[in-house]
């Protein structure tokens, strides 16, 4: 993936955040935090994006077997992230398709920024692609990345 689009890297255009708090145990021998702990604060700040936002009841998820899952998850490394101090996660829906819908992560370190992400979710009912529900189309609008 190449640099993100710089319109990408303003914190003002995603509708959530979140406050991540590092751990020791994140860093590497650089003393940096680790690319891999990166990626699971990522995933941290998906899970609680979907919660704050409602996409599970909106996806249907717990009716039948309909669930979303990550099909693709690529990670942009900006710059160095430090122990102990918190990290914010910037979280937004990006596009919505048929099936399929992408997230954009912005991670920032006080005003450096850290990562981005994107993160494309898939639609999945009996271990298939099925199509988004409507319901979800309409509560995701609030969601979007901002203009």
């Amino acid at each position: 993936m190449a640099k993100p689009d710089p319109v990408l890297l303003d914190p003002a255009r995603y509708p959530f955040a979140c406050e991540i708090a590092t751990r020791f145990g994140d860093l590497d021998t650089n003393l940096h935090i680790n690319n891999v702990a990166l990626a699971s604060i990522c995933e941290d700040a998906r899970v609680r994006f979907h919660k704050a936002s409602g996409y599970h009841a909106a996806l249907g998820e717990g009716r039948g077997s309909a669930t979303a899952m990550v099909a693709s998850f690529s990670i942009e490394y900006l710059g160095q992230g430090y122990h102990p101090d918190p990290l914010t996660a910037h979280v937004a829906a990006e596009r919505i398709g048929n099936s399929s819908y992408s997230l954009v992560q912005l991670i920032r370190q006080g005003d450096r920024i850290v990562a981005f992400a994107r993160s494309i979710m898939v639609m999945v009912r009996e271990d298939r692609p099925a199509p988004l529900p409507d319901e979800f189309r309409a509560s995701v609008q609030p969601w979007m990345l901002r203009p």
